[in-house]
This record gives structure tokens, C-alpha cells and sequence, in this order.
């Protein structure tokens, strides 16, 4: 191996570490708990080697994105291919969303409210978000109805688990529901 590869290695598992800590961080504290400063101290570096992977907090932030997006997108891949039928792949697709963001409040702060620097359904969006999208498309296309545009409807759907994520996170729902809620989701807007 070269000076360079040992090199790129090593650089690949620093970011690695950040973005684990900051993760870890923000799980247990929240997000204002992470700085650069905590960062660099539980890393055992120094700021600047901090800055030279990331220019801050909101590039931490995209990383913990991209990262939750990719977790997310094989999470509902597995619940869809575990279902049998359209209604089943649905309705667990459904679950296994609202279960990721109900154990991974900071990952999905990151992905969905927190400035990560990242473009959402622009051409400049990145393959880890695009993806996540698309575990959506595959099990929600098949029951969008005639006529409906499937990322459309698709858009629609996710919204709607969003909405139910964040309200639910908030205690603005009360969590005996929610079960009542997955259904009636699931039976009023797809058509299976």
C-alpha cells in the first residue's frame, strides 16, 4: 500500500469517526450540543483537522443526511420485500418510515429539517437522497391509481408520513393512534 492510499484511508476514517460522534452526539444531547469544539475534543484532533473535512456544522449535518438517507432507503426496502402484496408492502413501507424517524429523531432532523446544505429534487441532488426517494417510488407506484403521476403521488405520501413523524415526535398526536392513523393513511390514499 502507498503513502497516499494509507494516507486516503486514514483520512476516510476520521470522517467516518466525526460523523459517527456528531451523530451520537446529537442522538443523546441534541443538535445544539454538537460544535465543532465538543466534536474535536471527543475525536481526540484539533479544530482544524475538523475543518479540513467539513467547513462546519451545517456540512456535519449533510453528511448525517446523506448518511440517515441511505439507512432509511434500505430500511424501507427491507420492509417492502418482507410484504406480500401491494396493501402489505405499503403498509409495512409506511411503518418501517415512521419507525426510523421515531429511533433516529437527530438522524431525521438532519435529513428533513436542519440546513445540511443539501438539494432536494433539484438535478444537484445527491444520489443518497434521490435514493431514498426512490424506496418510496417502488412500493407506492404500483397503488397511485390511474391517472395519478407516481412521484406525485408518491410526494403526497411521503408528506403525509412526514407529517405524522413530526406531529407524533412532538406530542401533538396521541401515540394509542397510531395505528389507526397507518391505516386510514393507507386505505385513503392508495388505491389498492
Amino acid at each position: 500500500m502507498s503513502v497516499q492510499e494509507r494516507k486516503e484511508r486514514e483520512r476516510a476514517a476520521r470522517e467516518r469517526l466525526i460523523v459517527a460522534t456528531a451523530r451520537e452526539l446529537a442522538e443523546r444531547q441534541g443538535w445544539d450540543a454538537v460544535t465543532t469544539r465538543r466534536l474535536a475534543e471527543r475525536i481526540e484532533y484539533s479544530q482544524p483537522v475538523l475543518y479540513s473535512h467539513f467547513r462546519g456544522k451545517c456540512e456535519i449535518i449533510g453528511a448525517v443526511a446523506l448518511e440517515g438517507a441511505a439507512e432509511l432507503a434500505a430500511a424501507l426496502r427491507t420492509a417492502a420485500a418482507a410484504a406480500d402484496g401491494p396493501r402489505a408492502r405499503v403498509t409495512a413501507l409506511a411503518g418501517a418510515y415512521l419507525d426510523f424517524a421515531e429511533r433516529n429523531p437527530a438522524v431525521y432532523d438532519a435529513m428533513f429539517q436542519l440546513d445540511g446544505g443539501l438539494a432536494f429534487a433539484q438535478e444537484d441532488t445527491p444520489a443518497p437522497l434521490k435514493d431514498g426517494f426512490a424506496a418510496l417510488l417502488e412500493s407506492l407506484e404500483e397503488v397511485a391509481g390511474d391517472g395519478v403521476h407516481p412521484g406525485v403521488f408518491t410526494e403526497v405520501f411521503w408528506a403525509a408520513l412526514h407529517g405524522l413523524a413530526t406531529l407524533t415526535r412532538a406530542g401533538r398526536l396521541p401515540p394509542e393512534e397510531a395505528g389507526r392513523r397507518l391505516e386510514l393513511l393507507v386505505d385513503r390514499l392508495a388505491v389498492i
